[in-house]
């Protein structure tokens, strides 16, 4: 993979390989990461994968080996656009079948130098330009899109929030989902009466260790009965953290 080696581009960069470049930046350009792009802060280049096409009709797709319904990216096409992609930070493939993207890696992705992301469509991308150029396979969730661009768009938002002078405060970023293992806990503001219900009174105390240990206590709640599978990995950090009687 290419995460490794030595590059020296600055801002954050990001390649989009797509049949449809015209998503992006899309709803990110009406967001932070909108104006952090403006800043300069990171870039983003929407390489069109049809463009490396050869053939007149900018064929990019052919029927599968074996038979079945729907249609394969064609290797020869997809490995023509890597190979005029910039060579920076690692390039990934969005698909079903890859490795669930988490927070930890969304933070070791906005820490390097930029990402590729390729966009699928139809039924995928023929595996042997993935073996070849050693691709790393990111899942977004247990479902099926119609195509690799929003979730690449999912990925970017993940990422670029990361980036320092994007978001308001690190303290906002240390507190938020999966930072510490945990879901977040609720949040209320003004008005301090709404049909009917205020907030918890201890928000209201004043008391900064109250407030943090409330929240501390609705973090683990949530975790518990929403993420089962999250609240088992911090559990058993919790006991090995905890002195043994």
């Amino acid at each position: 993979m290419r995460e490794g080696a030595e590059y020296d581009q600055k801002p954050w960069r990001a390649t989009a390989l797509t049949l449809f470049p015209e998503m992006f930046p899309g709803p990110l350009g009406h967001t932070l990461a909108g104006k952090a792009l403006e800043a300069g802060l990171w870039s983003l280049e929407a390489l069109d994968i049809r463009g490396f096409a050869r053939d007149k009709h900018r064929t990019v797709d052919d029927a599968p080996f074996g038979g079945g319904a729907g249609m394969v990216m064609r290797a020869d096409v997809v490995d023509a656009a890597i190979e005029a992609a910039p060579p920076v930070g690692p390039l990934v493939y969005l698909t079903p079948r890859g490795v669930p993207l988490t927070q930890a890696r969304a933070k070791a992705l906005a820490a390097g130098p930029g990402v590729t992301l390729l966009c699928g469509r139809y039924e995928g991308v023929d595996q042997r330009v993935l073996d070849a150029r050693d691709v790393e396979e990111i899942s977004i969730g247990d479902f099926v899109l119609s195509g690799g661009e929003a979730a690449a768009l999912i990925i970017l938002d993940v990422c670029v929030r990361l980036l320092p002078g994007v978001m308001g405060g690190a303290e906002s970023l240390d507190e938020e989902s999966f930072e510490n293992g945990l879901l977040e806990y609720p949040h209320y503001t003004r008005p301090r009466v709404w049909a009917g219900m205020e907030p918890p009174g201890v928000l209201l105390s004043g008391d900064h260790g109250r407030v943090a240990a409330w929240r501390r206590e609705q973090s683990e709640a949530v975790t518990q009965q929403r993420r089962p599978d999250l609240w088992a990995t911090y559990a058993r950090k919790r006991a090995r953290r905890e002195p043994q009687n």
